[in-house]
């Protein structure tokens, strides 16, 4: 296995533990802990893998927190639990800690190339997580809404057929 291969993995066991501890220190049910934890690292492997083909922080950083958001609301409809048990385990590996931690660094030290350095990429992780999660909330609850519209005219079409 290759030095790269090695670190990717690492990574990915390390999303995988991360998320599946914060689902823990929530308390999520046994039967969920294994897909929630499993969500953290297909959202770190997600945004590896767009990093590596796209190579910009906002991209990356919204499509995988938007697959994490479409991981948590189709898993909450199969296993019929709430939404956010699955999307805040699952989104945990992306918050952007150590860039948040070096810019508080740089300021602290008046580095203020590195503190504009690191707050910009902050805000930028953090727009596009936020940005990524409002997007297929939003699908979903049209298609909710949708959904609800559709089935109300259909029973009102078959008691005016009656």
């Amino acid at each position: 296995m290759s030095e790269a291969m090695r670190t990717v993995v690492i990574q990915l066991l390390s999303a995988f533990m991360g998320a599946g501890s914060f689902a823990i220190l929530f308390q999520l049910k046994r039967k969920y802990l294994f897909i929630a934890a499993l969500g953290g690292a297909l959202e770190w492997g997600v945004y590896l893998l767009l990093m590596k083909l796209i190579g910009a922080v906002f991209p990356a950083s919204f499509l995988a927190s938007a697959f994490t958001a479409l991981y948590a609301e189709l898993l909450a409809r199969w296993q019929r639990a709430p939404v956010t048990i699955f999307f805040i385990s699952g989104i945990i590996p992306l918050v952007p800690g150590s860039s948040l931690y070096y810019t508080m660094s740089a300021i602290v030290h008046g580095d203020s190339e590195a503190a504009s350095y690191y707050s910009s990429r902050t805000i930028q992780y953090a727009f596009a997580i936020a940005a990524g999660i409002s997007v297929i909330t939003a699908v979903f609850e049209m298609w909710r809404t949708l959904k609800a519209k559709l089935k109300k005219e259909t029973r009102r079409n078959r008691q005016k057929n009656l």
